[in-house]
């Protein structure tokens, strides 16, 4: 990427990161796409100045990427990048217009979200060993809590013992953006959280997370990743198994038992309702329970 347009860009990474307030990995994320695209113009067309970027030169860049058989969800990523940018060019006064205006988004065909069965949840928390142990107590805690509250890995690992409210039952998360939101904890798990901070068996100066290694060192999301994807293969087939299937799972499973739409929209902090809306499908155990109850000739 040439000089000039890494001037161009740090800026921009500066607004996301300052002003936007947009996760690291987000922003790493626009970065690697932008200094792809401009990598692009720099070997394919001489890196043309910011003013002479025009829409061809994005469709050639987008083509080329098909082509190479980007899947449309990376392509829409990519796009939404390009369109983040040149929308910040033009507030900024750098661009009159921007050539994005006639770059059209590739169509996703929509997934419905996986997630684990609530009887293969009962069994992992019922009759699943954990290790007798500071680690064992830790992976526990961590499951039931990704589990009964929906957080994201990002929000978990970085979870302060102080945003543990046990005179209101509710912890304090920070999401994406920096936006707060209160999630509710049920008793049982609200004491075992009292006692696990309160045997810590090493503390620290200056971490104050919630959830430590035997050490006293801060979780790692690698680590996380890795015993949540132990423990659920030992109780259901998903191909996924990860931090964010249980954040489907217990969305899921709300709606699936007659949880308000809003409320859970408020508790997986969506901004939007239409992102908390994928959730309305409902198990097929769930649609024949229905049928079975509702039609007269079930």
């Amino acid at each position: 990427m040439s000089d000039a347009y890494a001037a161009i860009l740090q800026p921009f990474l500066d607004h996301l990161k300052f002003e936007k307030r947009y996760a690291q990995h987000t922003i790493i994320a626009y970065q690697n796409d932008l200094a792809q695209f401009f990598a692009y113009l720099t070997s394919q067309f001489d890196a043309p100045p910011l003013e002479a970027i025009t829409a061809m030169y994005i469709r050639s860049w987008l083509a080329e990427m098909k082509e190479e058989g980007l899947a449309a969800k990376s392509l829409n990523r990519k796009i939404s990048a390009l369109k983040s940018f040149f929308k910040y060019q033009l507030k900024t006064g750098l661009l009159a217009t921007s050539p994005m205006a006639t770059i059209v988004t590739p169509k996703v065909r929509k997934r419905l979200p996986a997630f684990v069965a609530e009887v293969d949840m009962e069994t992992l928390f019922a009759h699943i060993e954990f290790p007798d142990n500071w680690k064992g107590s830790t992976e526990r805690l961590v499951l039931q809590l990704f589990y009964s509250t929906g957080m994201r890995l990002s929000e978990l690992v970085h979870l302060k013992a102080s945003q543990l409210d046990p005179s209101l039952k509710q912890l304090k998360v920070v999401g994406k953006g920096n936006k707060e939101r209160l999630l509710p904890l049920g008793p049982d798990l609200l004491q075992q959280l009292q006692n696990y901070c309160a045997s810590r068996p090493v503390k620290l100066p200056g971490i104050d997370n919630l959830f430590t290694s035997e050490n006293g060192k801060a979780l790692q999301p690698r680590m996380v990743y890795t015993f949540v994807k132990h423990y659920l293969s030992l109780v259901t087939t998903l191909q996924q198994k990860s931090p964010h299937i249980l954040r489907h799972s217990f969305a899921t499973h709300l709606m699936n038992n007659g949880a308000d739409l809003n409320a859970v929209k408020e508790l997986l902090g969506h901004s939007s309702l239409a992102a908390t809306q994928v959730y309305t499908h409902n198990t097929i155990d769930k649609l024949k329970e229905v049928f079975k109850k509702a039609h007269p000739k079930a």
